[in-house]
């Protein structure tokens, strides 16, 4: 047998009110959606790459090298006296001083260089002038701080 339990009208109260009111929370309002206004457009900043940096122009050594053996060349071939001498006060302005050593490596064998007796720019410039041929390229030049060259190494061009 089955029984069947009465169910207290409270009960009954309190269910029918927890449905009324999920109906009428599930219940849509009749207001119309208003759309949502349109965000303004945003300007897209293309971002610009950086330029490519320029291109490295050759440093104050090749360009003092570059002069120097202009100035030897010119000494070297100058045809007279007084050509050779205004070039030879125009190539020790490139010097720190008159006295500034010039070495000249006559043999090198496992990195180390036997040099010849050392000199100076001015004694190796007036060389130039008196014998007429420029027979060493520059193999190495070290500047100060201002620029000026300190020691200039020379060897044999082949």
């Amino acid at each position: 047998m089955k029984k069947r339990t009465v169910q207290s009208p409270l009960s009954r109260i309190l269910t029918i009110a927890l449905f009324g009111l999920l109906v009428l929370g599930a219940c849509k309002g009749k207001k119309k959606v208003v759309a949502a206004p349109e965000p303004a457009p945003v300007e897209e900043v293309k971002q610009t790459p950086p330029p490519p940096p320029p291109a490295p122009g050759p440093s104050a050594e090749e360009v003092a090298v570059g002069k120097l053996e202009n100035y030897f060349n010119s000494i070297a071939s100058s045809s007279n006296n007084d050509a050779a001498n205004r070039t030879i006060q125009e190539a020790t302005g490139m010097f720190s001083n008159a006295n500034t050593p010039v070495l000249i490596v006559i043999h090198e064998e496992s990195g180390i260089k036997d040099y010849d007796e050392p000199t100076t720019i001015d004694k190796y410039l007036n060389y130039l002038k008196d014998t007429k041929k420029n027979l060493n390229f520059i193999s190495d030049i070290r500047l100060d701080n201002n620029g000026r060259v300190s020691e200039l190494e020379l060897r044999r061009k082949k």
